[in-house]
């Protein structure tokens, strides 16, 4: 058994990037020892310190963008266009958490008179283990480490298996400014890795990932009794009611299913179309999905390159397959590229979906959309909520009663309602369901990180 992690760029055939030392059990134990003696050092150095310490950092990572997108698009098979949205997005989150933490974070008085007062306040929960996954390889470090580190926490961090050299680059500007020796450290490994340091003497968890694993997460905190904060799957519904101009649109539907190939827990999933305008809007669908460019994720032409690695087509083409046999329609796609090496599949269209498909059951990771129509309102939200998932939603209407009282009835920790984006760094993300608990993000994200304190005292 190799004690490296080996790097390959799954839009070259696999072709071998690098190499990464896995931690070992005794490095593994010693980076949760580092951070359990780091702890109050941190926590006493006060918010202001910290966010100035980490306003240093945050420069520090401006100054080698290329090196991590490079990183990015070699690890992950991300086109050029989407790691530079991956870290203009993510960077301006890094500073949002900077710019804000003192506010959110500031003391609050719940009750005063003559002789008390009564004040929360907002104090480190302590060592927290921070595991990400690797299709936002420096967006989830930003979402899980920074704000952590903003609110006191010491971090021990690893990164997926398949960026480990985004991952070696992230600790080497971590460890080129100014924080003291412990407060963050990194780890390297797949998932025996993560789940040895979720086993150690650790205080808190962060982790996004799959609902699969996360449920696994979920139960070694419980035996530990400590909280954690997971954002895990997502099946996103968007329902089109026959108001709308379907042209305003086709491109937001394009985006939210095909970027960075389909490969995120947000992305949207499955699009529900009033069946007066179904055939309607797969006939445009499947016109614009036949101009996406899928090829080397280094042309700025490219829409879209690879999937992350081989078995992330596999399971891609296994669930499409299921989905064919028992009696789907391919609009368009439905197979991997000919002429394509790696981990490349096409844009796909579905339609005449059945619940017994792997496609409605699953998230599908992947540039696979499925349509299905559907007869008015009640049974579009009875369509949306069909799935154990409930992360985000999206709703097309002209009318904003309806819209609003469909979102109203979704099961969804967001709701978009026709152009309106939700993605704002001071806007709550999270899940209902299987998709996780907590929220990330805003004020309340922030708080999350933190144990409450109440504290009453004369005046």
């Amino acid at each position: 058994m190799s004690d490296s992690l080996i790097s390959t760029n799954p839009a070259e055939n696999y072709k071998e990037v690098g190499k990464v030392k896995i931690s070992t059990d005794d490095e593994i134990a010693q980076a949760v020892a580092n951070a359990k003696k780091a702890k109050k050092l941190w926590k006493e150095m006060g918010l202001a310190k910290r966010i100035e310490i980490l306003r240093d950092i945050f420069d520090k990572f401006h100054t080698r963008r290329d090196e991590i997108m490079d990183l990015i698009i070699a690890e992950t098979g991300k086109t050029v266009r989407f790691a530079h949205s991956e870290f203009d997005r993510h960077s301006k989150d890094f500073a949002w958490f900077l710019d804000n933490a003192e506010k959110a974070l500031a003391d609050k008085i719940t009750s005063e008179d003559d002789k008390t007062i009564h004040s929360i306040v907002y104090e480190p929960r302590g060592v927290t283990a921070v595991i990400t996954p690797w299709n936002h390889p420096y967006g989830m470090f930003v979402w899980g480490v920074i704000p952590n580190l903003v609110a006191g926490n010491t971090v021990v961090f690893k990164i997926s298996e398949e960026c480990p050299l985004v991952g070696k680059l992230i600790a080497e500007i971590m460890d080129s400014g100014e924080l003291p020796k412990g407060v963050f450290n990194e780890i390297y490994g797949a998932g025996d890795v993560g789940e040895k340091l979720l086993n150690e003497q650790i205080d808190f968890v962060w982790f996004t990932g799959s609902s699969f694993v996360g449920k696994k997460v979920y139960k070694i905190a419980a035996d530990k009794f400590i909280g954690a904060v997971m954002e895990l799957g997502g099946s996103n519904p968007a329902i089109m009611f026959d108001d709308i101009v379907i042209d305003d649109f086709i491109e937001k539907i394009y985006l939210k299913r095909f970027s960075i190939c389909g490969q995120t827990c947000d992305s949207l999933k499955r699009l529900l179309v009033q069946e007066t305008i179904f055939e309607e809007v797969v006939e445009k669908l499947k016109k614009r999905f036949k101009n996406i460019i899928v090829g080397d994720p280094l042309d700025e032409k490219t829409d879209i390159a690879s999937l992350v690695a081989k078995r992330q087509v596999d399971l891609l083409e296994a669930q499409v397959n299921d989905a064919i046999e028992k009696g789907a329609k391919v609009v368009i796609g439905g197979k991997r590229p000919e002429d394509l090496q790696g981990a490349y599949y096409l844009p796909t269209l579905l339609t005449d979906i059945k619940k017994s498909m792997r496609v409605w059951q699953e998230e599908v990771f992947g540039p696979v959309l499925i349509a299905v129509p559907f007869k008015d309102e009640e049974e579009a939200v009875e369509l949306a909520n069909d799935t154990k998932y409930g992360l985000g939603s999206i709703v097309f209407s002209k009318d904003k009663q309806r819209a609003k009282r469909t979102a109203s009835q979704i099961e969804s920790g967001t709701v978009e309602i026709n152009s309106a984006n939700h993605w704002l760094p001071c806007n709550p993300f999270g899940g209902y369901k299987e998709s996780g608990m907590g929220r990330e993000h805003g004020e309340i994200g922030l708080q999350e990180l933190c144990q409450i304190k109440l504290i009453s005292e004369e005046k």
